[in-house]
């Protein structure tokens, strides 16, 4: 079993990563490895945000929930007062307040004051109907500085880790709620989704998606009392020009999302949209590779990491050591482009297919050295080991079968005078060309031929009588005869001498019986005068001549 040509595992190894990667089968792990980054990776948010929070204590001051708009107001006329650079109110006004109208022109004429306050829209896309947007009662939106969504994406294992920051009903016009508050203006961070040109007017398009970098977990925004706030407990200074969010924060309302900073707790919307808001004043939006950009680097990179699996071909250290390397190098060129760049490479369809490469490498580097570990170094027949095995594979066959068995043994003619007349290089080209000829007449599955040791060879014969072991020890001596190499004085003859045994192997019959007399018949050969063969069923036969019996 050969292994395949080197540059064959680098081209499987793309290949197999570009399938996968078109795939997106690996997202469970992808998004396991991005988490396992994200979570400790924050950082100090912008000291200028800031989270209103209309939290539990807040609800026991102020009463059951919702409260009046004109609360509100008055909330809103305090930031007004304290100088707040901008403020986003994450709260939904999508009805009138029928029982108090007079609610409502006081929150929007707190909003005409602050000129500086950012609100909500919320989709509806209930099952049967088309999608609608949500925006504040005509008397508010109207007084508001901006409106912006609140869409926020969750991936199907139900957890929070980007966000589209454009998206709107037709076409992507609204920006999302953080982005804002940050006061960015096109063109704006993120991986731009394929519009349609002829968009559908009830379509809910999103656009420039980022992954979300959190600040930290849950709760590690600087926060402030709602009712604090409203009866005026806060210092002017802790909120002049600062980005104030104001949301829910108390258990039980308001939505939740669970983060890859979550663990047991989840994060309030508000505090998402500030994690948002945080994440792009201090430059560390996270954006995705396209698709194709994802595919063309799993392919690149899975063919960088397996460029050399396959070069320290005789170091069998190298084959458990070059999973790892390509590993290394899949992993660091991912983390490298998210530390470095704010690009996320999913390194999962690389890995993997870089490790299938190498398994399929291996298994075919284990199976080679297992057939070299049997086959001799120079002439790449068996070697005694791996003979003997098969010669006690074979016996115990007969043993069982009853048909004969044959063993042959070959010994080269003054192979040390050969040495010593035309070099140790000439010796070696001797053994080749012997062992080439006596391959070639152990031409049935179960034939073995083997290099015995230093100059000697042998075969295995199964079902072989004596008539047709000795056809076979002619016709192998008349073709070593036939072979020859360069001398100083012409071409220098090679020939042989053979020990043949046939037998029925009975029960009690041991492998060592059949090499003593197979011995016995090449030391009557060589005493005979060589270059012929013997048999031991007659100790009187020697044959000397290419048809002799």
């Amino acid at each position: 079993m050969r292994t395949p040509p080197r540059w064959l595992l680098p081209a499987a190894a793309a290949a197999l990563a570009a399938a996968f990667s078109l795939s997106n089968g690996f997202w469970r792990q992808n998004n396991a490895l991005y988490d396992a980054v994200i979570e400790h990776w924050d950082y100090r948010p912008d000291p200028s945000l800031v989270l209103v929070a209309i939290d539990d204590r807040s609800l026991q001051a102020l009463g059951q929930w919702p409260w009046p708009r004109a609360t509100h107001a008055r909330l809103l006329d305090r930031l007004t007062q304290a100088g707040a650079t901008k403020v986003a109110l994450d709260l939904v006004f999508s009805e009138p307040d029928l029982d108090a109208p007079e609610n409502d022109t006081q929150l929007a004429a707190a909003l005409h004051r602050n000129g500086k306050t950012i609100l909500p829209i919320t989709t509806s896309n209930d099952d049967g109907e088309m999608p609608q947007e949500l925006l504040p009662v005509p008397e508010i939106a109207s007084a508001a500085a901006q409106l912006a969504h609140t869409d926020i994406e969750i991936d199907a294992d139900g957890v929070s880790r980007g966000i589209y920051l454009r998206a709107g009903l037709g076409n992507a016009h609204w920006p999302a709620l953080g982005a804002a508050l940050a006061g960015l203006s096109p063109p704006l961070p993120g991986l731009a989704e394929a519009q349609d040109a002829a968009a559908m007017p009830y379509r809910w398009f999103r656009d420039d998606f980022v992954a979300v970098r959190y600040a930290g977990p849950p709760a590690s925004m600087p926060q402030i009392s709602y009712v604090d706030v409203l009866d005026g407990k806060v210092a002017s200074e802790s909120l002049r020009e600062r980005r104030v969010i104001v949301g829910i924060t108390a258990a039980g309302l308001g939505q939740r999302f669970l983060t890859p900073m979550s663990h047991e707790n989840w994060m309030n919307g508000a505090e998402y949209q500030a994690n948002v808001t945080a994440m792009l004043l201090g430059g560390h939006a996270l954006t995705p590779l396209s698709r194709l950009q994802q595919t063309v680097a799993s392919a690149l990179l899975a063919l960088l990491a397996t460029l050399g699996m396959g070069y320290p071909a005789h170091r069998k250290l190298w084959a458990w050591l070059a999973l790892p390397a390509a590993l290394a190098v899949v992993t660091v060129a991912s983390l490298a482009l998210l530390l470095g760049a704010n690009l996320w490479f999913a390194p999962a369809a690389c890995l993997f297919a870089v490790t299938l490469v190498w398994a399929c490498w291996l298994s075919l580097r284990v199976a080679r050295w297992r057939r070299q570990a049997h086959l001799d170094g120079l002439t790449r027949l068996a070697n005694r080991h791996s003979f003997e095995l098969a010669f006690n594979r074979e016996l115990a066959a007969a043993q069982r079968t009853g048909k004969p068995l044959t063993l042959i043994v070959i010994d080269i003619d003054h192979f040390k005078q050969c040495n010593d007349t035309l070099g140790h290089h000439a010796g070696d080209q001797a053994l080749v060309l012997v062992a080439e000829t006596v391959m070639r007449h152990a031409r049935r599955p179960h034939d073995v031929a083997a290099r015995f040791g230093g100059d000697e060879f042998a075969m295995i014969l199964p079902d072989t009588s004596a008539a047709d072991s000795r056809r076979v020890a002619a016709a192998l001596l008349a073709d070593i005869r036939q072979l020859s190499l360069p001398g100083p004085e012409g071409p220098v003859r090679i020939t042989a001498t053979l020990g043949v045994h046939s037998a029925i192997a009975r029960p009690h019959t041991r492998n060592r019986d059949f090499f003593e007399q197979a011995d016995a018949a090449l030391y009557r050969a060589k005493a005979a005068g060589r270059d012929g063969y013997a048999c031991s069923d007659d100790p009187q036969d020697f044959a000397a001549g290419a048809g002799a019996s």
